[in-house]
């Protein structure tokens, strides 16, 4: 199971694929969403404060069963997103989020990465969740296996600025503090990275994936 909150969040989830086990909500957010074919029960602003896990509680809980995802990715004819030990759940839900923007709905994760069904990863998706499928596998072994270019975010590569639009690929993604694991890079065949203009001493994660997405994806 997960938790997911908020209205526009849940919203999501339940138009999207999964199987939404039960809705806790204040009145006031069932009487405009009395449409619904999940069970839902009403509950107090207090009995909402006990149960959510936010810290300004927004009128609306779901309990969601975990999609299983029994098919293997599909690499070739699109571009693909693998993330190598990211490990903030944070900056894990905003890469979904970030993908889901993109149009890339497969996310391959290394298996130290930040659960896909973390509270913070879920909320932090804003309802991403519900269009991007997830593995996770151990890397070295999938990657070895595939057969279109891979792309990886390192500081010393191509300018992203400058490399062609692909029209099947992979983006490897690092850990927030460490990169791209040194038995990855063997992997790499393309190595891009972000220009630095200024002073700062990295990028974020997220931030860093979808600047290098709006290039390999972008016109």
């Amino acid at each position: 199971m997960f938790v997911a909150e908020g209205p526009k969040l849940v919203t999501e989830i339940l138009e999207g694929s999964y199987d939404v086990v039960g809705v806790y909500a204040l009145q006031s957010w069932i009487d405009t969403n009395v449409t619904m074919a999940a069970p839902v029960t009403a509950i107090s602003e207090s009995e909402l404060e006990l149960i959510s896990q936010l810290q300004t509680p927004n009128q609306v809980l779901v309990l969601a069963r975990q999609r299983q995802v029994i098919t293997e990715p599909v690499i070739n004819g699109q571009l693909s997103l693998v993330l190598d030990g990211v490990q903030d759940p944070g900056n894990m839900g905003s890469i979904i989020r970030i993908a889901d923007w993109f149009g890339i709905n497969q996310l391959i994760c290394s298996v130290d990465c930040a659960d896909f069904y973390n509270a913070k990863v879920v909320q932090g998706t804003m309802g991403s969740i519900g269009r991007v499928y997830c593995w996770y596998k151990p890397l070295n072994e999938w990657l070895d296996g595939v057969n279109v270019p891979v792309y990886g975010a390192l500081l010393q590569g191509d300018s992203v600025y400058k490399i062609q639009k692909p029209t099947e690929a992979i983006l490897v993604i690092g850990n927030e503090s460490k990169g791209i694991r040194d038995y990855i890079l063997p992997f790499i065949t393309n190595a891009v990275t972000i220009p630095r203009v200024g002073n700062a001493e990295s990028l974020n994660a997220a931030v860093a994936t979808g600047i290098i997405l709006s290039h390999l994806v972008g016109g």
